[in-house]
Formats: C-alpha cells, structure tokens, sequence
C-alpha cells in the first residue's frame, strides 16, 4: 500500500481545501456544521496553524493521510494528557474516494503505534456517531474495543448527538 501518514504542514492547506471541498456534502453528516471559509486554503492554514500551536505545547499529533503521492485526509491525536492518565483522543477523516481501501485501518494503526511508542501513551480513545458503521469497522480492525456510550457528544450535523466510545490500550504497560 501507498499511503502512510506524516506530520501536517502549513504547505498542506491548499491541497486540503481542495479535497474538503470536493468531499464537503460526503462528510457533512459526520462533522459538525462548518462556514464556507474552513473549505478555504486560508481556512486550512489557520486550523493547521492552530494544530501546530497543539503540538509543539504537547497536546496534540496532528498528520495527514498522503495515499498515491496526494493529500487524501487528516488523522489526529488530540487532547494529549500525560501524567497518570496518559491518553489522547483520535479523530480522522478520509477522501470518499479512497474509502474501503484499508487506507484508514493502516493510517490509524500508525498513530497507534506514534502513540504508544515515540508518546509512551497508554491510551487512544475515539468516538464515532451510532450510525456511522464504517468507522466502527475501521476502529474494530485497528484493534480497538467499544467501551461505552455517549448520550449528546458531540454537536455533530448542527444537533448533538449520541456517540460510540472505542479504547485501545497498550497492554505492555500493563491494566
């Protein structure tokens, strides 16, 4: 397979405008309700901007998902907590074109694998809508465990919504 995942770049913004806006109506129903200037490349620079600021204060690993040479979706670790807890937060998104390609399962096994070891976390939880199966089936590949639910998560779609919990936890730190 083609793809693997690297560190965003602010260089990355134009290429992720335009696949978010070939992919806007497709991940509407997954993504809370975003203004026209998110699909823009000024849009782009400014939440990967935001990323970065994440990332060099340790809370967040921001990537994106380069398949065939092109920027194909964003994959990132977020809410970071080191100390006793040490777990993070995985959220992702793919082009529609590139789904059922087993590109997700292997860009989430490598954050996993960024996780528990260059970040020597414990923990990587990830929430997807009920409905949103497909999700499920990628997290369920990569490993990971359903553990509960989530009554009104996320304000998803413009309305709150239910959600699925996954873990995957590092069993060679130990339970």
């Amino acid at each position: 397979m083609s793809s693997h995942l690297r560190l965003i770049d602010p260089r990355d913004a134009p290429e992720l405008a335009r696949a978010l806006t070939r992919n806007r109506e497709f991940l509407a129903p997954w993504d809370p309700v975003r203004g026209d200037a998110y699909f823009t490349p000024e849009g782009q620079l400014s939440v990967i901007s935001s990323l970065l600021a994440q990332r060099s204060r340790g809370e967040a690993q921001p990537f994106v998902i380069v398949d065939e040479g092109a920027v194909v979706g964003r994959l990132t670790l977020s809410g970071i907590a080191r100390g006793p807890f040490r777990s993070c937060d995985l959220g992702y998104w793919l082009s529609e074109d590139r789904n059922g390609r087993g590109i997700m399962t292997s860009a989430v096994g490598e954050a996993v694998d960024w996780a528990f070891g260059e970040a020597g976390l414990h923990r990587v939880q990830a929430g997807t809508l009920r409905h949103n199966v497909a999700s499920q089936r990628v997290l369920v590949k990569a490993g990971f465990e359903q553990y509960g639910i989530a009554p009104s998560y996320l304000e998803i779609a413009g309305r709150w919504q239910d959600h699925v919990l996954f873990q995957r936890i590092d069993d060679s730190t130990g339970r």
